[in-house]
């Protein structure tokens, strides 16, 4: 078993050296004094939390796993203990408003951080980071009276809370959810209803659980027009802030899952339980997306996480099992065998893991970074721009980095052989725990449909255009002749975008289901495109570094080798999903439902 080591120095270099962090902080209003050393402060003290306390609870968590019993959920030994400590830390309200409580500082950072726990522990950082949404949701649209009431109280980590959405018979379509909230005399919603796949719906970590619920007012609008949005507490709160009696909601019973075993996932069952309308009536989908888009982030660096655990624990044990002999002659000849890290396929997994691991977190942090700049830019337009690039953005780094993830995952066990199949190594357990990340907070395709139909096809080309400009004029500025040719092959490939846009679009005109027919190789082009751009610039950074300071340890060189082996070795994949995406929905829709039967 190879214990999880977190990767600094890679953090420091994609925020700080290749996105510009520390101009980044000094030009947003209220946070304009972090720099690299605060930052690595911080770092320091996540990096000891998650290799200490949490890393050594993650494989006897899988084991143990999570236990109902009447309707309690207990997690696995040592996560209560954890999450008390983190949240005495100030950890849960780190980004969040100074007047209800938080710190303040940039999400951006609280991502950089967030990645480190969840590569320690995925299924305990479930439960830390789940209110992130909920917060963002009641800063937007509470009350502030509810701010008081269960705002104060997320952000300190004394309670935790939950997004209700999905219901046995509507998965992603939240059009059908049949959830019902009767109005009381007394202002509050009697709720009622059933739902499922409810992260820590029920747990032992915290004294109160806030749900946040969709539901449906007496004649609402049918579809997602009538869908209203509820405060559910486990507890209901007395005016003094206590805890009064339990509410009408229950935990059902908990999943039995293919991963994340020291997760609950919980069937929530609420019976004429107390609720409090939060936002509009009938607005609950458009607040909730508040909620959905700061999870779909937090969903886009799993697939880093699972990455870079994948790739640790590959690259120690390459250097430690001894197999076969090199090709090109004896590499260790004090051995019976060479490490099979000498070995070209051993080499293609790592390096594919490394471009995954590195180049996620290169777009993850960069996405952040928009985030940032959405929220608290001096300039109104930088506000908008950014907001707008990141709504391009999310869809593309939800699906592309958990599905490329889950590879990443998945060539860990290969990596290892045989010993990769069975638990004590840890990589079955990061594949299955991997596995999810492509289904929740919308699937793949869903994901696809979002960038395609609504943010590219929707918007009339505008976020597209908002982002490939930026790439253009990139690959328009002057450099060595070491990078000019992947500077002209990106060129080629947005100009390729922007020429399978419009195809697409025209045919779509004509025929709708061509949307949903290139949409998924349509967003996997699109992710690749976009680390194209990354690893170029990563390589271009890295080598002014090498000129200016040297590279003692080699890290600067191996960046331009690894972005080497993207142009070369992955990158041609992009030219597949190319030809995919525009090839029509005829093959797809042609055969009859009764051909897929035997």
């Amino acid at each position: 078993m190879y214990s999880y080591q977190a990767p600094l120095r890679d953090i420091q270099f994609s925020a700080f050296e290749l996105l510009g962090y520390a101009e980044h902080y000094a030009s947003l209003p209220g946070v304009e004094s972090i720099d690299a050393e605060f930052a690595e402060a911080v770092m320091d003290q996540t990096a000891r939390f998650a290799e200490d306390v949490l890393a050594p609870l993650n494989a006897p968590g899988d084991l143990q796993g999570v236990r109902w019993q009447d309707g309690q959920v207990f997690t696995p030994d040592g996560f209560k203990e954890a999450y008390q400590q983190y949240a005495e830390g100030g950890w849960v309200g780190f980004s969040c408003q100074p007047e209800y409580g938080g710190q303040g500082l940039p999400k951006s950072l609280n991502t950089m951080i967030g990645e480190m726990r969840g590569a320690a522990n995925v299924a305990w950082s479930m439960g830390a980071s789940l209110s992130a949404g909920a917060i963002d949701t009641l800063m937007a649209y509470g009350t502030e009276e509810q701010k008081q009431t269960y705002l104060t109280r997320l952000i300190t980590g004394d309670w935790t809370a939950t997004m209700c959405l999905t219901e046995s018979h509507s998965g992603t379509d939240l059009g059908l959810l049949r959830t019902r909230a009767e109005p009381n005399a007394d202002g509050s919603y009697a709720i009622t209803g059933s739902k499922i796949f409810i992260s820590y719906g029920e747990h032992d970590m915290t004294d109160n659980i806030v749900h946040i619920v969709l539901a449906r007012l007496p004649d609402a609008p049918k579809g997602t027009k009538g869908i209203s949005l509820f405060i559910v507490p486990k507890f209901n709160v007395n005016a003094d802030g206590s805890l009064g009696e339990r509410n009408g909601v229950t935990c059902g019973s908990i999943e039995k899952k293919m991963g994340l075993h020291g997760s609950p996932t919980c069937v929530m069952n609420f019976e004429g339980a107390t609720g409090y309308l939060l936002g509009p009536e009938n607005r609950g989908l458009n607040c909730m997306f508040t909620f959905m888009n700061a999870m779909r982030l937090g969903t886009a660096a799993q697939g880093v996480l699972h990455s870079q655990v994948a790739l640790q624990k590959s690259q120690q044990y390459a250097r430690e099992r001894l197999q076969m002999r090199s090709l090109s002659g004896v590499k260790a000849p004090e051995s019976e065998a060479d490490p099979i890290i000498v070995h070209p396929d051993i080499r293609r997994m790592l390096l594919t893991q490394k471009v995954v691991a590195e180049g996620g977190r290169m777009f993850v942090h960069y996405m952040a970074q928009q985030l940032d700049l959405s929220e608290h830019a001096a300039d109104e337009a930088q506000r908008e721009q950014s907001n707008k690039l990141l709504s391009f953005l999310t869809p593309i780094g939800k699906a592309f980095l958990t599905e490329m993830g889950l590879e990443a995952a998945s060539l860990g066990i290969q990596c290892f052989g045989g010993h990769g199949y069975i638990h004590e190594t840890g990589v079955e357990q990061n594949l299955r725990d991997a596995r999810i990340s492509t289904l929740y907070e919308g699937t793949t395709g869903v994901q696809a449909l979002d960038l395609l139909g609504r943010k590219v096809l929707g918007s009339g080309g505008e976020l597209l255009g908002l982002f490939t400009s930026q790439v253009l004029e990139f690959c328009k500025a002057e450099r060595s002749e070491q990078f000019s040719g992947q500077a002209k092959q990106l060129e080629q490939l947005v100009k390729d975008w922007l020429q399978l846009t419009q195809g697409i679009g025209e045919k779509a005109m004509q025929d709708a289901d061509e949307v949903g027919a290139a949409s998924v190789d349509y967003l996997m082009y699109s992710g690749y495109v976009i680390f194209a751009y990354l690893w170029l610039r990563a390589a271009e950074v890295a080598a002014e570094a090498i000129e200016s300071k040297g590279d003692a340890d080699g890290f600067y060189q191996a960046k331009i080798d690894t972005a080497s082996f993207f142009y070369q070795r992955m990158l041609p994949r992009a030219m597949a999903h190319k030809a995919a995406a525009g090839a029509g929905a005829e093959s797809l829709m042609a055969i009859a439902e009764e051909g897929f039967c035997f």
